[in-house]
């Protein structure tokens, strides 16, 4: 019946929520042209959204400048009501926005309900810290003065999110944003628009002013012009961008022309170990959640194994077993699913590219390797062994089913692979040796470390990258700081 459901095209949406114009100062905006946004499933058409261009972006931009103001002054309590209310608003209407992300993204039914609940709770989370915004007083060196440290909004944030989770992406910096006073132009991905809008339509619900939450989605093609707009309009302070290494290094040399405070969370490459002291079966259900979470397409997924060699044999066969028996490929809105496509043909290829580079330099494909027989963008998940440091697959991020494993000897040995890699977004290790535990957390060179665990994101811890995987950090106490400046007030003659 899922897939039945599914075919149906645009009837699989819920139309209270589909909005398929851009939001520019509170009012839904049609342009002439329209771009296509596809069910990655079936490749059949979900809707026609608005194809935004410059003039959209600087109305927008402007749209945002204006609503600044008010926003900023009203009293953080006020701004937290209306947080708390957006945030009610999506748990009420939780069914509905699920179904638009396993809609245009593709992701099982229940990995879209679990992204919408975390989605949510980013709202929740900067509902409150918008009352803890505190400054400071600071002990002065002269009798006749005062000084004091006040925190104030940047101003209007540009925010740019990927397709891979639509909805989280955006309330992880948006909550933060509004909560500190700011606010927000949204460029969603050009494949996932339909989840920022259908935000947009709850947060004129929740009574966010209009201006406070703007929306810009436009076409691939249009993108570029959209993302210089946003990086070099000088009524933007901030941008906060979700995506590529690649892109990400475009945005921040926009940026620089007029010295734009930035957040940036950028690729990863995942490495997780596995030490001859683990719990084996933990491991191998830590990895499968790791690796195989959204069919691979998250940035903090697993992209390389590094099992020791005492268990490096049990390890692959416990894992594969896994992988057959736990994982099933399928239409998202099919109950069974576990595994949805891949978000395009583009990334399909990638998939094949790493595999057979892999192969051709003597790796074994242990299970899976091909595409599924249900065509299109699905994949089987695949997990290779007798995999070196010399392919493809373990020095660039895969963003797809594949699970590549290296064999090592020494402790050493694997934090030197792990650390070889020029991003560090998030690493894992499965030890219980509580030496060893200190000694590899304290080494790898990520900005998150999971230990005898697979899954790490949550709203109360910082999420955010070392080296070429970003700067700053989201959710967290510490996600609000990214769109606060500290202000020194020295107050004298007293």
């Amino acid at each position: 019946p899922g897939l039945a459901v599914a075919r149906r095209g645009s009837s699989v949406l819920p139309a209270a929520l589909v909005r398929r114009g851009g939001l520019v100062g509170g009012q839904w905006v049609e342009t002439p042209a329209a771009f296509p946004v596809q069910d990655p499933a079936s490749g059949q058409e979900l809707a026609r959204v608005s194809d935004c261009g410059t003039a959209e972006a600087r109305a927008a931009v402007r749209a945002a400048h204006e609503a600044g103001a008010a926003w900023s002054r009203l009293p953080a309590k006020e701004r937290s009501v209306r947080l708390r209310r957006w945030y009610e608003l999506m748990i009420e209407n939780k069914d509905e926005l699920a179904r638009i992300i396993t809609a245009e993204n593709g992701k099982p039914l229940k990995e879209a309900q679990g992204e919408i609940l975390y989605s949510a709770s980013f709202l929740e989370w900067f509902a409150e810290e918008a009352r803890r915004v505190y400054g400071d007083v600071i002990p002065a060196s002269a009798k006749d003065r005062r000084m004091l440290v006040l925190k104030q909004p940047v101003g209007v944030a540009a925010i740019i999110t990927p397709w891979n989770f639509p909805s989280a992406m955006i309330t992880r910096k948006v909550g933060a944003a509004l909560a500190a006073g700011c606010t927000v132009v949204v460029k969603p991905a050009e494949d996932t628009p339909l989840s920022a809008l259908a935000l947009g339509e709850l947060a004129n619900q929740a009574g966010i002013p209009a201006g406070v939450y703007n929306v810009v989605p436009c076409s691939r093609q249009q993108a570029p012009a959209v993302g210089e707009v946003l990086c070099t309009d000088p009524l933007v302070a901030k941008i906060s961008f979700t995506g590529s290494t690649a892109t990400g290094k475009i945005l921040l040399k926009h940026a620089a022309g007029t010295v734009k405070r930035v957040s940036m969370e950028l690729g990863g490459h995942a490495p997780f170990i596995v030490f001859d002291s683990a719990n084996v079966d933990r491991a191998v259900a830590g990895a499968l959640a790791s690796k195989y979470r959204n069919s691979g397409q998250t940035c903090v997924c697993t992209n390389r194994f590094l099992v020791q060699k005492g268990i490096h044999d049990k390890f692959v066969e416990k894992f594969a077993k896994a992988i057959e028996s736990e994982l099933h490929v399928g239409n998202g809105f099919d109950a069974k699913t576990t595994q949805g496509p891949l978000i395009n043909e583009k990334a399909v290829e990638k998939v094949e590219r790493h595999i057979s580079d892999a192969v051709s330099q003597g790796a074994s494909i242990v299970t899976g390797g091909k595409r599924h027989r249900l065509g299109k963008n699905f994949f089987e998940p695949t997990l290779l062994s007798n995999v070196t440091t010399k392919m493809l697959c373990t020095q660039e991020e895969t963003f797809g089913p594949l699970a590549p494993v290296i064999k090592f000897e020494t402790e050493a040995e694997a934090v030197a692979i792990a650390n070889a890699a020029n991003v560090g977004l998030a690493g894992y290790f499965y030890s219980q040796d509580p030496a060893q535990i200190w000694r590899v957390a304290e080494h790898l060179e990520v900005g998150m470390v999971g230990v005898n665990e697979g899954i790490i994101s949550s709203v109360e811890g910082p999420f955010g990258g070392v080296k070429e995987s970003g700067l700053g950090r989201e959710g967290s106490k510490y996600g609000i700081d990214e769109y606060l400046e500290i202000k020194y007030v020295c107050f004298g003659g007293l």
